[in-house]
Order: C-alpha cells, then structure tokens, then sequence
C-alpha cells in the first residue's frame, strides 16, 4: 500500500473518530444538563445560589482553553484528546456528589475546565481533518455534538423520569462514555510537533484574527443562548401558550439546529464559508423578527425554528476559520472558544434582565440586532489556503504493517 492511499485512509478514519469524540463530549453535556434539578436539591442550594454555580462551567472553561495548546504539544494530539476527554467524561461525576454550595461550585468549576480544553483539543483536529481531506467538515462534526447531547438528554430525562439518584445515573453514563471517548481517540490522527517547532506560551491572550471571528461566534452564540433558555418562557409567558407547547418549541429549536449542522457542510462546499453565513444571517434575522412581531404560537415558533437554521453552521465554521487564522491555530481555536463560551455564559442572564427592565419582546429585538452582525462581519470568515496545521512528515506516521 502506498504512503498517499495509507495516510488516505488514516485521514477518513480519523474524521469519524473525531465525529465519535463530539459525540461524546455533548452527551455528557446532555446529561448533566437533565439532572441539574437534582443536583440543587442534593446540594440543597436556592434558585439564586444556582445561578452563581452555573456560571462556574463557563469560568473553568475560560481559564483553562489557552492551556491546551501547550497540553497538545507536549503529550501529542491524540495523546493529549486520549486524556482530556476521559478527565471531561469523568467530571461528570462531580457535580452530584457535591453535598453544598462550595463544593457545587468547585465541581462546575472543574467540569468546565475539563470540557473546555477537551473542546479545544477536538475542535483542533477536526480542523486539521478538514484541512487534509480540502473539504468541510465542522459543521457536521458540531452537528455530532448536538445529537450528542440528545441523546445524553433523553436518557437523563428517562433517568429523571423513573427517579434514579443522579450520582448512579453520572458514574454508569461516564463510565460508558469514557469507554466509548477514549477507544474513539485511538484512530485520531497522532499529530507531533517538529523536532525544531517552538513551544507554544503555557497561557496566552488570543490573537487580534481569533477576536475579529470570536466576534462572529459570540452573536450566533448569544442567539443560541438565548433561545435555549427564553424560547419556551416567551411563548409561555408572551403569547400564554400551554407548558408542553413551549417546550415543544425549544425541542424544535434543537433539531432544527442539529438537522442543519449535520447538512450544512454541503452547502458550505458548494457556496463558501461567506455567503454560507451572510444567508444564515439574513435566516437569523427573519425568524428574530418573526418572534418579535408573533402574536400567534406557530409564527413564533417558526421564527425560532429559522433562528436555529440561520445560527447553526455558524460556530463550527468560526472554528474553522480559526484554524487557518495563522501560525498557532490552538490558540486561535482556544481564543474563538473562550469567547462563545462567554457569550452563551452572559446571554440567558441578559435576556432575563433586559426583560425584567422592559420585556421579553425587547430582549429578542437585541437578539435580532446582534444577528444583522453575521451578515454584516461574515468577510471576516474567508478561508485562506486549507493548508495543512503541522508538517506533513510529522503529522501522520508511516506506521504500515
């Protein structure tokens, strides 16, 4: 067998072991996600104290991200996902087994760092794939994290549903998970650094292009933030729909954004990253003013769905863009994940208090505003070459029987 077919064939195998990985990482997402009303009462916080937790994910992810680029250079690529996976899959335990709020609170914190890095590290080859095989990829890979975590969500409501303590349900779901994230990173591809390759900096601020994208993230992201969270209280409460219809609307929401990230590499690769995102804007756009001037359930629930149609492909491809940005695309990568998770951290709290001071209806008229961004900045996203990461002769080895 050849070099070229070989490192062919390694290339399409690791692209579906990194599909495996996202997968992976959104089920444990999923299921957290479910059992977190049992982990208030477990932890037997207030509704507040709650709050103050929860913005603890997102503060572990953020000081942990530029870390792992240096993690990646020295342990490897594969080595590096291998391990960082199976510390997220395991964090999963923690935040069941916290018996108050300090302890929930270092818990979340350490789960998010963990998820953080592992997104980083993920995201990083992911990108490397696209770049070798010269076609998209992340938005059907971000597509496998979110059916990820459907599934993860469904077996934590068939859990919650049949009133299992949550710490049983954490320990069997990382259990299975690590088995299945760990095995998945064994065909990844085993990128090295160069003899001669410098070190990337422990920790770092990201660089000027990973703001100017991260920019981009950050609108689609509040939008999504905000849906997930205000979807099913707006029609409750501003058009007084019944419960179950509010919730189907957020489950609408959900698929709709997984359907499209799974198909949008297709149409990334026939019309471009630029024009992919400028048409999603103008979806974004639309469906926020449907929600916006609804005064009928279905005319709000179609702007959601068209919301989650035109932010979908959006983040993955800023990832992507990152990737190429310049001469340290983990940093890159870590800069752009840092700043979407900092939007989905601030966007369900500002909604509630931009509404609390006006209304709800005001609160998706902001969400509006900050998707005509996508169309206006979705330049920014232009791909340069699909030049590949690391040097070839150290990226893939020649290790045929």
């Amino acid at each position: 067998m050849s070099n070229v077919v070989y490192e062919q064939r390694e290339v399409k195998r690791s692209r579906y072991a990194v599909a495996a990985v996202f997968a992976v990482h959104g089920a444990v997402t999923g299921s957290f996600a479910t059992r977190v009303p049992w982990i208030q009462d477990h932890a037997d916080v207030s509704a507040g104290q709650l709050g103050i937790a929860l913005a603890f994910p997102a503060l572990g992810a953020s000081v942990a991200m530029p870390l792992a680029g240096s993690v990646s250079h020295r342990f490897g690529a594969r080595n590096a996902l291998r391990g960082l996976i199976a510390l997220w899959t395991l964090s999963l335990v923690l935040p069941s087994l916290a018996p108050n709020l300090l302890t929930l609170c270092l818990a979340l914190f350490t789960y998010g760092a963990t998820a953080g890095m592992a997104d980083v590290a993920m995201n990083a080859l992911g990108v490397e794939v696209e770049n070798r095989l010269g076609r998209s990829i992340m938005s059907g890979l971000h597509g496998m994290w979110s059916a990820g975590a459907l599934v993860g969500s469904a077996a934590g409501t068939l859990a919650a549903h049949l009133g299992s303590d949550a710490r049983l349900h954490h320990v069997l779901a990382a259990a299975v998970l690590t088995v299945v994230g760990v095995l998945s990173c064994q065909w990844v591809l085993d990128l090295q650094p160069a003899e001669d390759e410098e070190p990337p900096p422990r920790f770092a601020l990201p660089p000027r292009s990973a703001l100017l994208i991260g920019a981009i993230g950050f609108c689609a992201v509040f939008a999504e933030g905000a849906s997930l969270d205000w979807s099913a209280v707006y029609l409750r409460e501003q058009l007084e729909t019944s419960a179950g219809l509010a919730a189907a609307c957020t489950t609408g929401f959900t698929l709709t954004m997984a359907i499209a990230r799974i198909a949008g590499d297709k149409i990334v690769d026939r019309f471009g990253a630029v024009r992919t995102v400028r048409a999603s804007g103008v979806f974004a756009v639309l469906g926020g003013l449907l929600i916006v001037v609804a005064e009928h359930p279905a005319v709000a629930m179609s702007g959601f769905a068209l919301m989650g149609l035109g932010i979908a492909v959006v983040v993955p491809l800023c990832f992507a863009a990152a990737g190429r940005s310049g001469s340290n695309p983990s940093l890159a990568i870590a800069g752009v994940a840092t700043i979407t998770y900092t939007s989905g951290l601030i966007a369900p709290s500002a909604i509630g208090m931009l509404a609390q001071a006006t209304s709800l209806m005001v609160s998706f008229a902001l969400v509006t505003l900050l998707s005509c961004g996508l169309v206006a900045f979705a330049r920014v996203l232009r791909p340069g070459d699909r030049a590949t990461i690391s040097r070839p002769d150290a990226a893939v080895p020649d290790a045929r029987p």
